[in-house]
């Protein structure tokens, strides 16, 4: 028998911009549970944003936000002793989550710098389709182009 399908959270608005995927964002940036370091990281990298770019973060972070986000993605399923890599469709809520992780860890994953540096040159070049976490995206894309085959067994 299937689970009941669980209530999403409702999260709060950030306290400086007063939207909820900034804070949603945050809390992908949060680690061990302290935020106060995350919103540091999360506003310090506008920061850097509007002095590197002149233009407002919000609109780079939107940006950034649609040109990470995949379209398609593949999963795995299992049919008569097989696994199939089945692409499908990305729901919104999904390709948020995915855009925002891909983001933090392509910042994550390079060193020697402050992690608001970081995330601002992340952001950055998501924004204007570069950068690490959007060839994720298009190795996506091509993983679910190339079994293509296998969508009839799209559940």
């Amino acid at each position: 028998m299937r689970r009941k399908v669980k209530k999403p959270d409702h999260l709060k608005p950030d306290i400086k911009f007063g939207r909820l995927d900034i804070s949603k964002f945050i809390n992908h940036v949060m680690q061990s549970g302290k935020k106060n370091a995350a919103r540091e990281i999360v506003y310090g990298a506008f920061e850097t944003i509007k002095e590197k770019d002149g233009q407002d973060p919000m609109e780079v972070f939107e940006l950034a936000m649609q040109n990470t986000g995949p379209m398609m993605e593949v999963r795995s399923r299992r049919i008569g002793g097989a696994n199939y890599q089945v692409p499908r469709e990305v729901r919104p809520e999904r390709r948020d989550f995915l855009a925002m992780k891909w983001i933090v860890d392509a910042a994550k994953s390079k060193s020697g710098r402050p992690m608001k540096a970081k995330l601002a040159d992340e952001i950055l070049a998501a924004s204007k389709n570069e950068g690490e976490a959007v060839k994720k995206r298009e190795n996506t894309h091509k993983m679910a182009e190339a079994n293509k085959a296998f969508a009839h067994f799209s559940w």
